[in-house]
């Protein structure tokens, strides 16, 4: 990320929460890296060390802490200020304090006799049931730098077909960065294969064919994709499933046998699509995608929601996936209803290729015709982008690496009525692996903090004060959080003058339950829990 050096410098200039007692991996941090970080750090995974055992974790520790400080990992592009979505792969404040308080105390292992059971990781499917399974052929990566390898399986379908379940099992996870999930009727994509000796064929960008349908998408350490009860996306006769698979750098000489299982959906289902809704080549409203040399440029796309028929004016989105090659800088997008109201749906803002992925809404959003859908594309072909692969060169739109594009997938269907009520995703506490607790027996230091720190009342209704004294000029901030780690509040003064302050926090916008405010001077990290009721 471009800002990960001057993140891990001004995050280390604020030192750990201070607790009553140092943590220790046996009974802390093992719980957090099993619950967060595991399912790419472990042997035989993508990530570069594991995280199941505590050498390796004690060897990486403090990568582990500037990495985790600055939210480098794990990995989340999106900004969670902006919009929160389902199954988040995030670290609370809470977390992140734990960590570093390990590493401040020098990692210590602590009684391996309290450390939970580590989880075991196999091939095995965590789908009820596999009506169709397919197996690319045995590949091994003859290219030194990164591949986007296309492997075509005949489905062999005679009759349509719902698909409720979408699992992908990479054959070896240390090589499969991301994989993309497309469906194709066309001879086309065969075409390609045949072109491109050895299993497979490179195409960077998507499958080389027009009829090629994105239906699904896999990062490591996702979960199978379900889609609500009563909906699916159809998979057609005699179609082919086409896995695009990105072999990252360093990884030549390896091989790969990745694995896609699909359930099917049962009785009436309504068709899910998945569509680059907002599309450079259809709804860009100062094209062409066009970047010159050496020059920065904004794009914006719109699309407005039209009537499909009398009996329906409604649609409901399940999921977002943004799409840019390695010029685009940034990318947001969002709606605007017939009210004027603005509903935010996604902001990426400073884009990773390599991290790209698609984001399901905790729950889905019902948008009526007339919705406008917006993006805006930040794109940067100068020096000033380490990954432009050539600023002296011009960028227009295509597929190739030297390419550009600017898309936003959307997951959608036609709305009845009560959709905007299914829960996919709305816990407000993060599960914790096996239910393991890494505060168990370690708490807040509370010494000096009621004569420096406080707020009140508590529980409250409507407004919560904040009070505290700054001994020293110097930098202080406030930080409140909720309990899945997003922040709700925030104030900061770089160079407070010493003297008591008050700061008050109107609850009116945010919702009954659990907040934490993190306090931060030259003194140390100080929280302290509080209830809103409304």
């Amino acid at each position: 990320m471009r800002n990960v050096y001057f993140l891990t410098f001004l995050g280390l200039l604020w030192s750990s929460a201070a607790f009553s007692q140092s943590p220790t991996w046996a009974e802390n941090t093992a719980c957090i890296f099993y619950t967060n970080c595991v399912k790419c750090h472990h042997v035989g995974g993508p990530g570069p060390f594991s995280l199941v055992e505590y050498s390796p974790a004690y060897a990486a520790r403090y990568q582990i802490k500037a990495a985790v400080q600055t939210r480098y990992m794990p990995p989340w592009p999106p900004d969670r200020n902006y919009q929160t979505y389902a199954h988040e792969r995030l670290l609370t404040q809470q977390e992140i304090d734990v960590i570093a308080a390990w590493v401040d105390a020098g990692a210590p292992m602590g009684d391996t006799t309290l450390a939970p059971d580590p989880p075991v990781f196999t091939s095995n499917s965590q789908l009820s049931t596999i009506n169709w399974s397919g197996t690319i052929p045995t590949y091994t990566n003859a290219f030194t730098q990164d591949d986007y390898r296309c492997f075509v399986l005949p489905t062999g379908l005679l009759a349509d077909q719902n698909v409720a379940g979408i699992e992908i099992i990479p054959g070896n996870a240390s090589m499969v960065h991301h994989v993309l999930v497309y469906t194709d009727t066309s001879s086309q994509v065969l075409t390609n294969d045949a072109n491109d000796p050895g299993p497979g064929y490179t195409n960077f960008g998507g499958t080389g064919s027009n009829s090629s349908r994105l239906i699904g998408a896999w990062v490591p350490g996702m979960q199978p994709t379900f889609f609500p009860s009563g909906m699916g996306v159809k998979l057609k006769a005699n179609s082919y499933i086409i896995l695009q698979i990105h072999y990252p750098q360093g990884t030549n000489g390896d091989t790969d046998s990745t694995r896609i299982n699909l359930q099917y959906a049962g009785g009436g289902v309504r068709e899910v699509s998945f569509d680059p809704i907002l599309n450079h080549g259809y709804t860009i409203t100062n094209g062409p995608l066009i970047i010159p040399p050496n020059q920065t440029k904004t794009f914006y796309e719109q699309y407005t929601i039209p009537s499909v028929s009398p009996l329906v004016d409604n649609y409901t989105l399940l999921a977002v996936f943004p799409h840019m090659h390695k010029v685009g800088r940034s990318i947001k997008s969002y709606a605007i209803l017939p009210t004027n109201d603005t509903v935010p749906l996604i902001d990426i803002p400073d884009w990773d290729f390599k991290w790209q992925g698609g984001y399901s809404f905790r729950k889905p959003m019902v948008f009526p015709e007339g919705t406008i859908l917006r993006a805006e594309a930040f794109f940067d072909n100068t020096t000033n982008n380490p990954d432009a692969p050539n600023p002296n060169n011009w960028v227009f739109a295509g597929e190739a690496t030297t390419d550009e594009m600017m898309l936003v997938y959307f997951s959608y269907l036609y709305a009845f009525p009560g959709d905007e009520n299914i829960i996919v995703d709305t816990a407000t506490v993060k599960p914790t692996w096996n239910n393991c607790q890494f505060m168990a027996n370690i708490g807040v230091e509370e010494e000096g903090f009621t004569a420096n720190f406080n707020l009140y009342p508590n529980p409250t209704h409507d407004v919560v004060t904040f009070s505290y004294y700054q001994p020293a000029a110097g930098p202080f901030s406030i930080c409140v959080l909720d309990l899945s780690g997003r922040k709700v509040y925030e104030y900061s003064n770089d160079q407070l003058s010493e003297g008591s302050y008050t700061q008050t926090l109107q609850t009116d916008r945010i919702s009954s339950g659990t907040y934490v405010a993190v306090f931060r001077s030259r003194n140390g990290v100080f929280t302290r829990k509080f209830i809103v009721v409304k």
